[in-house]
């Protein structure tokens, strides 16, 4: 089959496609986005953490051909000139990238929830960024870190100095 999408706005085609790859090995393999992380393969870690028309899902549990037409963000998306994204500079700033496995997935879903929680005109609540976050794992930083560059990037991308 062949796969026509966007991935992180720019058209992508990919032939010989099997119905059964996932989008993750798609991205990875198939286009050298190797970004999102292949971790668990069950959509438990949260590693693969892409956007699917706007809504973060586990890539490694879609089916390559459901993003058939589909617009696809990664992790490299969020910085496409080359410049960190806010989100990216506030985990280095506050320590919350260890080994990095972890990391795509952290970035891509933090940088969902700030968003959303920006387009309310608010900044995220712990509890919040708790629960927007249940579904990445870490097996490094104790969560700490990562609370607190989740904060500091609400601050910057709200504009505010910290």
């Amino acid at each position: 089959m062949r796969l026509s999408c966007s991935v992180n706005g720019t058209p992508q085609q990919v032939d010989d496609v099997w119905e059964g790859e996932s989008l993750l090995y798609v991205l990875r393999e198939r286009m050298g986005l190797p970004g999102s992380k292949n971790a668990c393969e069950q959509g438990e870690c949260g590693s693969c953490t892409v956007y699917l028309d706007g809504v973060p899902v586990c890539a490694c549990l879609v089916a390559a051909g459901q993003a058939q037409g589909a617009e696809v963000g990664t992790v490299e998306g969020l910085a496409p000139a080359g410049e960190l994204h806010p989100v990216q500079e506030a985990f280095l700033e506050a320590g919350a990238v260890q080994c990095g496995f972890c990391t795509p997935g952290l970035l891509v879903a933090t940088d969902d929830l700030v968003n959303r929680s920006l387009a309310e005109g608010r900044k995220p609540a712990d509890a919040e960024i708790r629960e927007a976050l249940a579904g990445n794992l870490c097996r490094c930083t104790g969560y700490e870190k990562i609370l607190d560059a989740v904060r500091l990037a609400a601050d910057r991308m709200a504009g505010e100095p910290r």
